[in-house]
Parts: structure tokens; C-alpha cells; sequence
């Protein structure tokens, strides 16, 4: 960058910076959301609340398929809107 266009695009440094955590921030929230420890403790709750009856094997079995889907998705992925878990 020259001179000139430093000057110019000063003013937007802050809207650059805040762009940058935003992406940082996103980063290491996908590393954390796909960490082994993390997908481990998901099919764990998965599988307790269908031993005690919460869930249906169906449910349970959908749980199950969209945590794995965590560790194929490529980082920064979106879920397809099938995969995407509607219920609370």
C-alpha cells in the first residue's frame, strides 16, 4: 500500500480490526465445538438421556449422526438445513 491510500484508509483501521477478532474469535470456536473432548462429552449426554428414556432412538439417533457430522464438516462450514437440529 502507498502512502496515500494509508492516509485514506485510516479512518477504516477499527472496522479492520474488528473484522479480524471477529474471524479469530470464530476460529477458535470451531476448534473448541470440534475438539474430540467436546464431540465425546455430546454422544455421552446423547446416550445418557437415552438410557433414561428423555430420547427416542430416533432422536437419538439423529443427535448421534449431526455430533459425527461436527468431525467431517470442513472448519468454517455451515450444516446443511437438513442437518440442522430444530428442537431445543
Amino acid at each position: 500500500m502507498g502512502l496515500l491510500s494509508s492516509i485514506v484508509l485510516l479512518p477504516l483501521a477499527p472496522v479492520r480490526g474488528v473484522i479480524w477478532l471477529g474471524e479469530v474469535i470464530e476460529e477458535q470456536v470451531d476448534k473448541q465445538w470440534r475438539s474430540p473432548a467436546a464431540v465425546r462429552r455430546d454422544i455421552e449426554e446423547i446416550e445418557a438421556a437415552a438410557a433414561a428414556g428423555d430420547i427416542s432412538e430416533d432422536e437419538r439417533d439423529r443427535a448421534l449422526r449431526e455430533v459425527l457430522s461436527r468431525i467431517r464438516r470442513p472448519s468454517g462450514g455451515i450444516p446443511p438445513p437438513g442437518n440442522r437440529n430444530e428442537s431445543p
